[in-house]
């Protein structure tokens, strides 16, 4: 148990003087999820009682599991924009669309689980931050879109997951005047406080003003849609309902949510550690522990849930030092449901709506956006793309396109890398670029050195034989060897093994010696193992560029301890 969970490792040598920080933050993170997990429901197309439902036993498993002493879990707006998304187009009835959101946490916290267990992590990492950016955008501007209804009145908005299907004729037919002043007075008021002090706790001072004007203005005869009865008391232990088919439409969403969910907690968690200067985070561990809060979750009627970037940063500035926060902050969020929910009855949606708003305009940075622009117009179009397809067409195929030009402007780069011919800086051991250090470099008139930035694989073992060859014909003097360079060559494959074999013989047709000079461990055991040292020779590698050139400038012999590091490798022919 102590190895499966970090939750033993420490609360034997918990300090007691950290206990009032941990309660002060636990409190105030608790008290701030009773608006912003009603506000995602929302957002999720579920009723706001599965916001605090989702509030709850996820941040118990969480300070069992977790390894991020202050990251807070609980319902977020991007997750909720992809539930919605996904389970929109699915055409549910209102039952079933519960259900389904509920069986997707199963489905995302297995995928979770599975990615833990097996040390897959790593695959994350093809989620690039362009992608991530312009996805973000995307969904930024779509969550605002989505609560204009709620600001505005105009009720009768399609519910819409992506701009190409929202009408927006209907906004002004619709507008209903006393919602419009109400939501648009609290967005002011929101972005008031924010200006003011960013500390403090906005939400729930809105929520509090929003409930006594709408109790002793009767705002309910004006029209203005409130959020009505709340159903009291803690979510119960059922099964989620499994159906293969629904499992079948639902597997799509949940890899995708898996993803985002993953990427968003371990990049909030890093963010946090790394103010602190702490190095717990273990992120196969953090798969686990989103995996058993996601699954045990949905087994009492909670939707997906990950670490939220807001909260988090509360969490931090309240003085949490410790999981012990998440625990009473999930105890908060149980008080609200088992005794204060009838006070909720009264809270317009418009408020609800502002709130959300407010909150995703912090996804709204376009400053990593124009840096690209600027400096990666590839990576630049990634961002868009992923920006425009997750807009228009829908989140997951925003992502599935982004991603998908990401390795194709991977492939592409790996296929052509930067291929260097090197000199003898002057008076020195280095060999650096011709054509960078022109003035200072010496070159022998019968030797070439090349650098080859990149692995050798079937992408570009063709353009590795075709550059050798070709700056081989363009030396003005006759070349009788080639030293290459191999300390950037972190890898070969079954191609371009084959191709330095048949590249070997043809340079030796030609009259030309191939030495390699600063081959790395793992290239030397790829050597042998595929008997490409026999093809090389052993006489022809060098433990570095210098003792090739003095070698072959027959200034100096390499010696036996040189030779031996040049020729070690754990595998043999």
């Amino acid at each position: 148990m102590k190895s499966f969970t970090t939750y033993f490792n420490w609360l034997t040598t918990y300090p007691k003087s950290n206990l009032k920080g941990d309660i002060v933050a636990g409190i105030t993170v608790g008290i701030l999820l009773i608006p912003q997990g009603m506000a995602y429901a929302i957002i999720a197309g579920l009723p706001v009682v599965y916001g605090l439902y989702a509030a709850i036993f996820p941040q118990i498993i969480y300070f069992f599991l977790g390894s991020s002493k202050r990251l807070a879990v609980g319902p977020v707006a991007l997750d909720s924009l992809i539930v919605a998304a996904g389970l929109g187009a699915l055409n549910l009835d209102t039952t079933l669309y519960v259900q389904a959101a509920i069986l997707l946490a199963l489905l995302v916290g297995s995928i979770h689980f599975l990615l833990g267990i097996f040390k897959l992590g790593f695959l994350v990492n093809f989620l690039s931050k362009p992608v991530i950016s312009g996805f973000t955008l995307a969904a930024a501007i779509t969550i605002g879109f989505s609560q204009l209804k709620y600001i505005l009145g105009t009720y009768r908005i399609d519910n819409s997951n992506n701009l190409r299907l929202l009408n927006f004729n209907t906004f002004w037919e619709s507008i209903h005047l006393p919602t419009f002043l109400l939501g648009f007075g609290t967005l002011l008021l929101l972005v008031l406080f924010k200006k003011m002090n960013k500390n403090i706790p906005s939400p729930i001072i809105i929520v509090v003003l929003g409930l006594l004007v709408s109790y002793f203005l009767n705002l309910k005869e004006l029209g203005i849609s409130i959020i009505g009865h709340i159903p009291s008391g803690l979510p119960s232990f059922q099964y989620p309902q499994l159906s293969y088919e629904l499992v079948l439409k639902l597997i799509p969403i949940a890899i995708t949510l898996a993803i985002i969910s993953y990427t968003e907690a371990i990049s909030i968690a890093k963010v946090i550690e790394a103010k602190h200067e702490e190095n717990e985070l273990k992120p196969n561990q953090e798969l686990i522990a989103l995996g058993f809060l996601n699954i045990i979750g949905a087994f009492f009627q909670s939707y997906p849930v990950t670490g939220g970037l807001s909260r988090t940063i509360v969490n931090d500035d309240s003085g949490a030092n410790s999981k012990i926060a998440s625990l009473i902050s999930a105890f908060t969020v149980a008080i609200v449901l088992v005794f204060l929910t009838p006070l909720f009855y009264y809270l317009p949606k418009a408020i609800l709506g502002a709130i959300i708003i407010v909150s995703v305009l912090g996804l709204l940075n376009f400053n990593y956006a124009i840096e690209l622009f600027k400096n990666r117009k590839d990576e630049f179009l990634v961002l868009l793309v992923s920006f425009i397809f997750s807009l228009f067409m829908g989140i997951k195929q925003g992502l599935l396109f982004g991603v998908l030009l990401s390795l194709l402007l991977m492939v592409y780069r790996t296929s052509k890398p930067h291929i260097a011919v090197l000199g003898n800086v002057k008076g020195t051991p280095y060999f650096k670029n011709i054509t960078r250090f022109s003035e200072q470099i010496d070159t022998h008139n019968s030797i070439l050195i090349l650098r080859f930035d990149a692995q050798i694989y079937f992408g570009n073992a063709a353009f590795f034989r075709k550059q050798i060859l070709k700056t081989l014909e363009q030396q003005q003097y006759t070349i009788d060897t080639i030293v290459l360079n191999a300390e950037s060559i972190s890898y070969i494959d079954s191609s371009g093994v084959y191709m330095l074999k048949s590249l070997i013989k043809e340079l030796k047709n030609k009259g030309v010696r191939l030495v390699v000079s600063s081959a790395i461990g793992p290239i030397r055991d790829i050597f042998n193992k595929t008997g490409l040292l026999n093809e090389i020779g052993c006489d022809n590698l060098f433990i570095d560029t210098l003792a090739a050139y003095e070698f072959l400038t027959k200034k100096k012999l390499q010696t036996d301890l040189q030779s031996k590091i040049s020729l070690q490798s754990n595998k043999k022919n």
